[in-house]
């Protein structure tokens, strides 16, 4: 059966069903009113059978396994010219992290009876919706800014979804897509908002625990612009130790894009901009009014964490260094990186320090 919904502002509970609300009447964000975790000591990686990818992690989420590619386990591989270790997420099967979300949300979607499913996203999200959807026999419409990158607008289409290109601001891409799910059009399947998508992203935390011994780097730099990574990260650290898996969080340090960094001007953070100017490379995250904002700052908090924003340069700099060491990843990817290494700069991280980083995206989606 189907988790139900709470909202953890006004504990209202909404019951699972095709027709339930993408967010609570008083405006929060919804939850499942199950948090499961297993009991008992984890097996050795070298135990476990991961051949279920993301799924092999089962007992710790509020959904069954409906729609799936095996997605999961992507390679956590030493980075010895960033002193780092990066966690290859372009691996995946539609080329981003986004396909952890997916894989959860649509097999929610099937669990529902949904019909079919909206989205919205600048890209990555949206193809790893609709190839979810083409996978669950669902239909699918995925609303994108005008000049999405044909990479991703292909990878829509191919999947025989409906692309919905919207003139204007990111922001009023998902205002059309909230008037066309509120008008009945179809299931929000939304990457932001959507708490199945969050159960998906959590795992990031529980393979990385699990490829270092079930223990917790010291620190994982990752993007934000919706921070659905940097959320399932904090979501799953937080179950792992609750469940007595292991002891104590990583920090968590953010990296957003000048000009769009919402969460660096609440933190009153720190931006690193030479022409003052912004950035548009990284137009994975220009989110400029991220739906868990409240959330990200409370992790950032509770984690002694912190947020950071880059220009161009440091950006650009660091997607070069990137592509000459091996990692085809596309310009969103190299926030991290970059952040990264202003973070040792800004004598935030020590040099020692056992420090994750997310390559998110793949470089083939930018042709």
């Amino acid at each position: 059966m189907a988790s139900d919904l709470i909202c953890p502002n006004c504990e209202t509970v909404y019951e699972a069903g095709p027709s339930e609300p993408w967010r609570c009447s008083c405006g929060s964000a919804l939850e499942f009113t199950e948090r499961p975790h297993p009991q008992g000591d984890p097996l050795p990686l070298q135990s476990l059978d991961t051949t279920e990818g993301l799924w092999t992690f089962f007992e710790f989420l509020p959904i069954e396994k409906h729609v799936t590619f095996h997605e999961g386990f992507t390679p956590l591989v030493d980075a010895p010219d960033w002193d780092a270790e990066f966690k290859l997420e372009y691996v995946f099967p539609t080329g981003s992290f986004k396909d952890r979300g997916a894989t959860t949300t649509l097999s929610r979607a099937v669990e529902l009876g949904v019909k079919r499913v909206i989205e919205d996203s600048s890209g990555n999200a949206g193809a790893a919706i609709a190839t979810y959807a083409a996978r669950a026999g669902l239909e699918a419409d995925i609303y994108v800014p005008a000049d999405v990158k044909q990479s991703k607008l292909m990878a829509i289409q191919r999947a025989d979804a409906r692309p919905v290109r919207v003139e204007g601001s990111r922001q009023d891409v998902t205002d059309a897509c909230i008037e066309a799910v509120e008008a009945g059009e179809g299931w929000y399947a939304s990457h932001a908002w959507n708490p199945a998508f969050y159960a998906g992203t959590m795992t990031f935390a529980f393979e990385i625990a699990a490829q270092q011994g079930w223990t917790v780097p010291d620190a994982v730099v990752l993007p934000i612009g919706h921070g659905t990574l940097f959320l399932g990260a904090y979501r799953g650290f937080s179950l792992l130790n609750e469940a007595g898996i292991v002891d104590g969080m990583p920090r968590l340090l953010g990296a957003q894009a000048a000009g769009h960094a919402p969460i660096v001007d609440r933190l009153g953070g720190r931006t690193i901009d030479e022409d003052g100017e912004g950035t548009d490379i990284a137009d994975g995250i220009k989110i400029e009014k991220p739906a868990r904002e409240d959330e990200i700052l409370r992790a950032i908090e509770e984690t002694g964490g912190d947020a950071i924003a880059l220009g161009a340069d440091p950006i650009e700099t660091a997607l070069d260094r990137l592509h000459r060491g091996g990692f085809y990843v596309e310009p969103t990817c190299a926030v991290a990186p970059a952040a990264l290494e202003q973070y040792r700069d800004d004598d935030v991280l020590e040099a020692d320090a056992d420090v994750v980083v997310p390559l998110t995206g793949s470089g083939l989606k930018t042709l």
